[in-house]
């Protein structure tokens, strides 16, 4: 277990990290998906890679917590969000990543999950597709809907 943990919790903890917006959280989502994997482990029937299956159970682990959250505090963004982009500033790289994490928090959770997947921890369309068990065409309009409201988020912020 000890290789498949060294093996895959950089990625598992890259995932739940950009999901969550909060280190411990993520550890501790990492932790827990490793947990199940290992109970499941004598009974696991690879029907997926397993990379795909951690994800996957990562990500879900994600989802409970952002719908948690969401109950606690319902018209609350987190404070990264409230940055604004403004073309005159002289914004420093740092700024502009907090910003872009800032909106992508603000996506809605199957957009973040699949621009996450995608754009930042390259997975390729089929695999983010396996892990969040949709099809290549659900994954790609996933996408193209959270490039858009990126795009349109990141233009008002600048407006302003």
């Amino acid at each position: 277990m000890s290789a498949l943990v060294n093996r895959y919790s950089p990625g598992v903890l890259a995932l739940a990290t950009r999901m969550l917006a909060d280190r411990a959280e993520a550890e501790d989502v990492t932790q827990e998906a490793f947990i199940r994997a290992w109970k499941a482990l004598p009974t696991w029937e690879p029907r997926a890679k397993f990379s795909t299956w951690l994800h996957r159970v990562a990500l879900n682990l994600c989802y409970d917590r952002l719908r948690k959250r969401r109950d606690s505090t319902m018209a609350e963004l987190p404070e990264q969000v409230d940055m604004a982009l403004r073309p005159d500033d002289a914004l420093d790289q740092s700024e502009r990543v907090q910003a872009v994490e800032g909106a992508i928090a603000a996506l809605p959770e199957r957009q973040a999950a699949a621009l996450t997947l995608c754009a930042l921890q390259d997975h390729s369309q089929a695999e983010a597709a396996a892990i969040m068990e949709i099809s290549v065409e659900a994954l790609e309009s996933l996408l193209a809907r959270a490039r858009r409201t990126l795009r349109t988020v990141l233009m008002e912020r600048s407006e302003a």
